[in-house]
């Protein structure tokens, strides 16, 4: 049951992206909700220009959740262990990768949906962009940390 501790983020994340691939996020669906708000915030664009910013708001939707979702794979695959390593981060984003490719093979079998290469791409692009925040992150934390250890008790360089 240890392993349900550590995963279960990733699972109830996963499960949503699973959600987002179906009839009810298609594209002529999320228009609805989408398309109001960007007429909305830009009440002069054209309705080419209001179709386009809702097919890159529905990109940029891929890029997020896997971002996110990287995160929760790295937290659960580095377990108790702190920091970052390259390990974690390629298996990490194999990991969601494959995710991507079977969510995309999901999206096949759902009437108003389709699979895309181009959205596996976009998923493991977020997933790897997370992985490389998360190794600058840890780089600086790690570099920081070991400028304060050298520093002496009162704040000062140690004395040479």
């Amino acid at each position: 049951m240890h392993w349900v501790r550590r995963y279960w983020p990733v699972l109830v994340w996963g499960a949503a992206i699973w959600i987002f691939s179906t009839e009810g996020f298609s594209s002529s669906n999320t228009s609805r909700l989408i398309l109001p708000v960007l007429h909305w915030l830009f009440p002069r664009a054209s309705d080419d220009t209001l179709e386009w910013m809702h097919i890159a708001t529905r990109k940029s939707a891929h890029l997020v959740e896997y971002f996110v979702f990287s995160l929760l794979l790295l937290h659960s695959v580095r377990g108790d262990r702190k920091g970052w390593q390259w390990r974690w981060g390629l298996i990490t984003v194999l990991v969601a990768a494959g995710y991507a490719a079977v969510d995309e093979l999901h999206q096949a079998f759902e009437p108003t949906r389709g699979p895309s290469l181009l959205d596996v791409g976009l998923d493991t692009l977020g997933a790897a962009l997370a992985q490389l925040c998360a190794a600058s992150w840890s780089l600086r934390h790690r570099t920081s940390s070991e400028e304060e250890s050298v520093e002496s008790p009162g704040g000062a360089p140690p004395a040479g």
